[in-house]
């Protein structure tokens, strides 16, 4: 289905501790149908994926959160990791990223861990969502529908549990980003 997303920039936002699968692949599904990802991270130079508990590859960021400008970008894709979520919703240029994709009703894609970032962006009350098992007390505390399925789209936002739900993540966030991009393509 490669040209969906001819051109479409979209912004990966992740840290140190992102789960690799959960990068990478999402990764290769955007650059597959057409679309330019950016790994947009807290800090430059580059960050450490781990593989659940041990360390993976380290990646090159391509812009600095506190400075990337969110308009730069059509969608965003937030990967899982305990770690990786967790530094990011204490971050509060990354939460004011996140919070700006959803102020101007762009996509956003979350697996596993990111919700956690959504949840301090204010982004999920009222929406039907799923997450790694573990956020989903946090996620009803913080208003969403929380539901235990591989991937749900609700409205802009698209979410997945886990790596296992992989295949499901990136033919949604594919689809959802595509017509994203056709409906901003009709406004014009």
């Amino acid at each position: 289905m490669a040209g969906e997303l001819d051109g479409m920039k979209v912004a990966v936002l992740a840290t140190d501790g992102v789960e690799q699968a959960e990068l990478d692949r999402p990764w290769q599904a955007l650059e597959d149908a057409g679309a330019e990802p950016e790994l947009v991270s807290l800090r430059g130079g580059t960050i450490t994926a781990y593989q659940h508990i041990d360390k993976g590859d380290t990646k090159k960021v391509d812009a600095v959160v506190s400075t990337a400008d969110p308009d730069a970008y059509a969608a965003l894709v937030l990967p899982g990791g305990v770690i990786n979520g967790d530094f990011l919703r204490a971050d509060s240029d990354a939460v004011a990223f996140v919070t700006s994709f959803f102020d101007a009703g762009k996509p956003v894609a979350a697996i596993c861990h990111a919700p956690w970032v959504l949840i301090e962006a204010g982004a999920v009350k009222g929406r039907r969502m799923t997450s790694w098992p573990s956020l989903q007390t946090d996620l009803r505390n913080a208003g969403a529908d929380w539901v235990d399925e591989e991937v749900v789209v609700d409205g802009n936002l698209v979410t997945s549990r886990n790596p296992d739900d992989l295949d499901a993540f990136c033919a949604a966030i594919v689809e959802e980003f595509a017509r994203e991009d056709d409906e901003e393509e009709t406004e014009d």
